[in-house]
């Protein structure tokens, strides 16, 4: 399998050799040469597979440079009950991503794909953990060291420093829009106290975070020498990793490969329904992909106008769905380039004018015409939208979900359809955004054990302004190199 750059660049690489970077050299994204096809008799071959087991089989298709028994090892100490449900060692444990069934609403089963039952409590967790075995495994391999420049709008930051806290060989610069993530999220960053973890609040909002990221990466020459590396979801890994559970969640709902299934999910920089989009490319039998936004819309409003309309930062909404607060959608390119026919010439195109003019408008263009054939919906989801979800799923299901959740909920069940069950990709545990489940339903939802007293630990964190020099300025002190 090798892969090539949305924007034209052709090296041909390998998995191994992209995984450690992010952007290719011409700042596009890696996607593979061509998607691997997965069978019906493959579908249901894999029914009853452990979850290790099935992400073996899924990642093979695309780490074939990877031995097989490295590759069974890797993902056999990363899905286990240890790691994601806390040592228990029921059934629901063992799938890792168990189905939570709600009900049965207008003739359609409703369900959530429970994917927070990792160590940071958020689904970032199903991807960012397999992460840090993938590059303590390749950095051993070839005795080198990676320096991690994230940005985090509230849970990839505490996923990425858990996977990679005590890792040999491994430093994380984790950047997070200051005062714009919940008291939770804030101190399960910034309470870490681990010698290989640093984290930097940016004045400003996410956006401004991922773009720093980025002029990094495209500085080729301080990128080489610093052994800069990405965990946000430019990085393929990162990607691929996330494809695995919709196969899970799809064999889960299930019976047999002749039956559809919907997935709807919660989205701000597109890479967790990116996934979705490539395990239906690979002919997973999946009917809908609902893209779920909160007040920053502008997902939103491509998918129904075909306009994309990039905001500013000051245009970028504070909202009580945080994660979800990104105006600037990184993992939208892949999903373009497969709308144009893989034409990177266009894509480079249409996302350096998303730099110079704020985007793109492909309201008139074919491609746009056909985009019914990739299985896309979307709606928007308000603060009262998300507090009414909450209430009702609560009240109906004696279930609490967190506010991207209930962000899902509630335009999953405006795009229900007779027969075909909707999941929705669980996002976070209800404790992350206490505050606004206790204004919801009046009381402060249950935390786990090992995070009582976290906001009360000493935090260590660096104040910075949006600025790459002074980000760069900081990494090259910290590094030696």
């Amino acid at each position: 399998m090798h892969y090539i750059s949305t924007r034209g660049h052709n090296a041909h690489q390998t998995f191994s050799e992209i995984l450690l970077g992010g952007l290719a050299a011409d700042g596009g994204l890696y996607l593979p040469v061509k998607y691997p096809q997965v069978t019906p008799a493959q579908l249901d071959a894999w029914r009853g597979l452990s979850y290790a087991d099935l992400a073996f089989e899924v990642l093979s298709l695309y780490c074939d440079d990877i031995p097989k028994e490295d590759l069974r090892a890797l993902v056999r100490k990363t899905y286990t009950a240890e790691v994601y449900c806390n040592g228990r060692t029921d059934d629901l444990a063992k799938d890792i991503t168990p189905i939570h069934w709600l009900g049965d609403e207008h003739g359609t089963r409703l369900g959530l794909l429970s994917l927070s039952n990792g160590p940071t409590l958020a689904f970032k967790d199903m991807a960012m953990q397999l992460l840090g075995n993938l590059f303590e495994y390749t950095l051993n391999k070839q005795g080198q060291e990676l320096n991690i420049l994230g940005a985090t709008s509230g849970d990839t930051g505490s996923a990425a420093e858990y996977a990679m806290r005590g890792k040999k060989g491994v430093r994380v610069f984790m950047l997070s829009p200051k005062g714009k993530m919940s008291s939770f999220q804030v101190a399960q960053m910034y309470s870490l106290q681990d010698e290989n973890i640093y984290n930097i609040a940016i004045d400003g909002v996410f956006d401004d975070a991922q773009d720093i990221v980025k002029a990094v990466s495209n500085d080729h020459e301080f990128k080489a020498r610093q052994k800069i590396g990405t965990v946000n979801s430019i990085n393929w890994a990162r990607v691929v990793a996330q494809v695995v559970y919709y196969f899970q969640g799809y064999l889960l709902a299930t019976k047999n490969s002749a039956e559809k299934v919907s997935f709807c999910v919660p989205s701000g920089n597109f890479g967790n329904v990116c996934a979705g989009h490539i395990a239906r490319m690979m002919g997973l039998p999946i009917e809908k992909l609902v893209v779920a936004t909160n007040e920053n819309d502008v997902l939103d409003e491509f998918f129904k106008t075909g306009v994309y309309r990039a905001r500013k930062s000051a245009e970028t909404f504070h909202t009580t769905s945080p994660s979800m607060d990104i105006s600037k959608a990184s993992n939208f390119e892949r999903f373009i380039y497969d709308l144009m026919g893989r034409d990177a010439g266009k894509t480079a195109q249409m996302f350096k004018d998303v730099e110079t003019k704020g985007g793109f408008d492909l309201s008139q263009d074919p491609a746009y015409k056909n985009i019914a054939q990739y299985g896309f919906v979307s709606g928007k989801s308000t603060h009262l939208n998300r507090l009414d979800t909450i209430r009702d799923v609560h009240a109906k299901y004696k279930v609490l979900i967190d506010t991207h959740t209930a962000d899902g909920v509630k335009v999953a069940r405006e795009n229900l359809q007779s027969n075909v069950p909707m999941l929705v990709l669980e996002t976070a545990l209800p404790i992350k955004f206490a505050e606004t489940i206790e204004e919801a339903i009046g009381r402060t939802p249950d935390r786990p054990a090992s995070f009582i007293g976290i906001e009360d630990k000493p935090q260590r964190v660096v104040d910075m302004p949006a600025d790459v020099h002074q980000v760069k300025d900081f990494v090259a002190a910290h590094t030696g190199l």
